[in-house]
Order: C-alpha cells, then structure tokens, then sequence
C-alpha cells in the first residue's frame, strides 16, 4: 500500500476499516496514514432542483475525488444527530420520531442541527427538518470526518437505535462529544453480564440465568436451569439473534448465530418463564428526580419483543401491589 494506491482506494469507495482488514493492519493505523497525506473526503452538495434553479437546500455527500468543497461555513454553534441508517427488522419508526424532535429541540435552543443519515424514506432526511443533513453512512469513519469538518459542539447518538449506539465508545476515545446518557452508561445498559450484577446487587428477582461465550457453556448452563431458556445477545439491534429455545438441538443452531451477532461479547442465557405477563417500563432521569413514562402491559404474554408487541396504557390486570413493586424496582435501579 503506498499513497498513490490509498487515494486509489478510497476514491473507489474503500472504508479504512476494509483497507486495514485487506492489509493487515489496524483502522487507526490507516486513518492516521490518510490524514498524514491530507487525504480527506470533500463534501458536495445534492442537486435537488436538477441543474434547473439554483439548490439550497444543504444535503451533502462525500468524494475522495477531486472538485471544491462546497459545505457552506457559519459561525452557529452545530451538534450533529446521527439517524437510524437503514430500516431493517428490530428497528422501529420511534427512532425516527426521536431524531427529528431532537433536531426541533435544537434548532429552538438556538444550535444548528446536523443529522446524519443513509436512509432517504425517513422523515429525519426531510428538507425541513434539521439545518444541515449528510447523506453518509453511519460508520466510525464517516461521522469523525463530518464532525471534524463541521467542528461540532457535540454529537446526540441515543435517538437513532442501536447502529449509532455502538458508535458511543470509539467516537468518545477519538476526542468526540458525547451530550446526553454517557459512553459508559451506554455500555453499562447494553452489556447483558454487567445488567444482571446489577440487578442482584439491588436485590431484584431474576430467572435463573448464565453467560457464555460459546457454545459449550451455554449448553451448560441450559442443563443447569432447564428449558425452554431465552438466548439474548449484547449489543445488537431490536431482537436480532433473540429467541426462545426448547431443546439442545436448537440451542445448538442459535447460540452460534448469537455469538455472531455479539462479535464476542457474552450471551445470556434465560430460563423463559412461560404464562407470564411481559412489562415496558419507559423512565427518565436527570440524576437526582426520576419519571416513569408510562407503565405499558403487553397484550401477548411473555416471549413477544416489545417491537413487535401490542401494549396497554394503563394496565388492565396487575394489581395494585404489584404496579407499586415496579415503582420502588424502578427506583431502586435508578
């Protein structure tokens, strides 16, 4: 790989993730051999009125080829927003919903709103929605560089669902601003060993469970909790890899697709306690007050994820001890 080659490269559209992967080397390593060489993406602007009239609605797409920068500069103080990407199973239209209030919320608090966002079905992509929006992948790569080029005051990942989510982390170690719930939390609440610590340090019951990280222990622990057991992967998005499982036979199948999906973190294995009544709890907190949204009492009984569930507002069967029991729970995790 020398310079001629990575222009090369990236101008057919190659990530730095890719070219480290095809060259045996890490994606900082080849971030950092770019930036050397000055070689960063400009930034073109979507003609929407097709050459007709002049376009001033600012979409963007980056190119490594070569032309003029035509992001137009200001002196607002920016925070980007970064959508959902691509609809898919697991991902409902709330993430949606939340970016473009997000981007409301900040344009009347006096920021510009930045969204970031590949999927142009959504109504976070519209034109009046946010100030400015890039038509860009959600990867590590392509957000550091509209960051970088915007000099943003700080970045919104928790509205766009999971994609943005894995983000938090390496976006934070690489100097980015993360405003609302932080990194570590983040990773507190999507990491399903340290949830379950959690919730037997706060004395809270919980179906017999384990962690594993391959195949043999989870057949381990299945036999050591009995069937059926819900396999739940970390990290992923809406109920991927999740699923209800009777026999070793299909716990075989599934645990290495969860394993997959978690790219190496662990896996959490449930005993699924059938005839059971499943809850959402929606709560918010600004660390000394916290609100509980809405206490919802799914229609089907437990095992439907709640993406695809009918709910209740308010609660139709629960007594009211236990309605309060979720309430000091709530509090108690809080």
């Amino acid at each position: 790989m020398n310079a001629e080659m990575l222009a090369k490269a990236k101008s057919l559209g190659f990530s730095d993730r890719q070219i480290a992967y095809l060259t045996g080397r890490t994606e900082d390593a080849v971030r950092a051999e770019r930036k050397a060489l000055g070689l960063v993406p400009s930034y073109r602007l979507v003609d929407t009125c097709a050459a007709e009239f002049e376009a001033y609605t600012p979409y963007y797409y980056s190119t490594y080829d070569r032309g003029d920068d035509e992001v137009r500069p200001s002196d607002t103080r920016k925070v980007m927003i970064l959508g959902g990407g691509p609809n898919r199973i697991g991902q409902g239209i709330e993430f949606d919903y939340c970016c473009v209030h997000a981007a409301f919320a900040l344009h009347d608090a006096g920021f510009e709103s930045i969204m970031v966002n590949s999927n142009p079905e959504t109504v976070s992509t519209d034109y009046d929605t946010s100030d400015k929006l890039y038509f860009e992948p959600l990867t590590f790569e392509d957000v550091l560089h509209i960051y970088e080029r915007e000099q943003c005051s700080g970045v919104i990942v928790q509205f766009g669902g999971q994609t943005p989510l894995n983000l938090a982390q390496k976006l934070d170690a690489a100097g980015v601003k993360i405003i609302g719930t932080s990194p570590k939390d983040i990773e507190a609440a999507e990491d399903r060993d340290f949830f379950k610590k959690l919730v037997d340090k706060v004395k809270i019951l919980q179906p017999p469970n384990g962690m594993a990280t391959n195949l043999e222990q989870a057949i381990e622990i299945a036999n050591r909790i009995g069937y059926p057991v819900l396999v739940r992967p970390s990290f992923v998005l809406g109920g991927r890899a999740m699923v209800i499982v009777y026999n070793e036979k299909y716990l075989r199948k599934y645990v290495e697709e969860a394993v997959v999906a978690s790219e190496g973190r662990p896996v959490l294995i449930d005993r699924f306690l059938e005839d059971a009544t499943e809850l959402d709890v929606d709560c918010i907190s600004d660390g000394t007050k916290s609100v509980i949204g809405a206490i919802m009492e799914h229609v089907e009984l437990a095992g439907i994820h709640s993406g695809d569930s009918a709910c209740t507002i308010p609660t139709l069967t629960l007594s009211p001890e236990v309605l309060e029991k979720v309430r000091s729970q709530r509090a108690r995790l809080v």
